[in-house]
């Protein structure tokens, strides 16, 4: 049973951690729901696995992958599976069956690390990024490479909502828009995205790029003290989300994400803060880019570095990581 009540300001900021789980030895780096919200998997630098159950509030199940490493740990279309990256002897990725804890498949190709791994919305395709400069198309049904597109730079990418079209972002300076079932043709649509007034010289490093539930934006993250909004027709700047302080580590933007009603944006900080922007009440309209920072900063468990973020897709609750784990929920449940 989904959760019905409508997403709002006074509710985010009246959330609380309700529960810490401290199940891991190092930091959590990925967290994935699957579609029903019901279980919730992240992955970690000890090299392990956990799944929780979102409903009950309950650590579900252990796995370790200490032989290859894992990270950017997803849910296939099916909640006993998972596909993750290995950080450890090569870059392969590998579908796991979480019910018996062993492999169904290895997809070879990339030969450096991955930094992008999602499952299209609509079937068993999936893509990757690597710093290898490659962005590639998978099939979970295949153990191989579906298509290859080589970019010059480091890419980024994701699926819009309906799973026909994929953004790629490369070397944080050009936005690439591709039909997925004409991709071999190229890009159908090219944007450079710059904001000259915060950084002449160009963006900080992308590290990710996710769309909203309704396929008009692209939330597009960054290593540094800015995110941005950008219109998925045209490629421009709607918004500019500035007000945090972004992580002392690596970000693979998985500290950032959005509410299932894409009003809310949120990111974790190196100190240990929630950052949160209300989509719909920029702090300023003035100019061709709103800008716009945090509604509210929650405390939260973590004492720095909030390294994973995800909103439930079903429930009111939002999960926040870093070597802890916290669920969240309206102070009232």
């Amino acid at each position: 049973m989904s959760d019905e009540r409508v997403i709002s300001a006074p509710l985010l900021k009246d959330c609380i951690a309700s529960k810490t789980f401290t199940d891991n030895q190092r930091p959590i780096t990925s967290l994935c729901f699957d579609a029903s919200g019901e279980l919730c998997v992240t992955a970690a630098q000890d090299e392990s696995l956990n799944v929780y159950n979102c409903r009950d509030g309950k650590q579900q199940t252990t796995l370790l992958s200490k032989k290859y490493g894992v990270n950017f740990a997803r849910f296939t279309h099916q909640r006993s599976t998972v596909i993750y990256a290995s950080t450890k002897e090569d870059d392969t990725l590998r579908y796991l069956s979480l019910h018996d804890n062993k492999f169904i498949r290895y997809f070879r190709g990339h030969k450096q690390r991955v930094t992008t791994l999602e499952m299209s919305p609509l079937d068993d395709q999936f893509l990757s990024c690597s710093l290898d400069k490659t962005v590639r198309l998978w099939d979970l049904r295949s153990p191989s490479c579906q298509g290859v597109i080589n970019v010059n730079g480091r890419p980024t990418a994701a699926f819009d909502p309906a799973g026909l079209v994929f953004a790629v972002g490369v070397d944080s300076g050009m936005l690439n828009m591709y039909d997925l079932r004409a991709y071999d043709s190229g890009p159908f649509a090219t944007w450079p995205v710059e904001d000259t007034y915060y950084y002449a010289k160009g963006l900080p490093d992308w590290t990710s790029l996710k769309f909203t539930n309704n396929g008009k934006y692209i939330l597009l993250t960054t290593s540094g003290q800015t995110h941005y909004l950008l219109d998925a027709y045209d490629g421009n700047i709607k918004q500019r989300l500035s007000g945090h302080k972004s992580l002392t580590v690596d970000a693979c933007g998985e500290e950032v994400g959005l509410s299932p009603d894409g009003q809310f944006v949120f990111s974790g900080t190196r100190e240990g803060g929630l950052c949160m922007w209300d989509l719909d009440k920029p702090a300023s309209t003035a100019g061709a880019i709103h800008d716009n920072r945090p509604m509210v900063t929650l405390k939260t468990p973590h004492s720095e570095n909030v390294r994973v973020f995800g909103f439930n897709p079903n429930y009111m609750m939002f999960v926040t990581g870093s070597d802890e784990l916290a669920f969240w929920q309206p102070k009232d449940d």
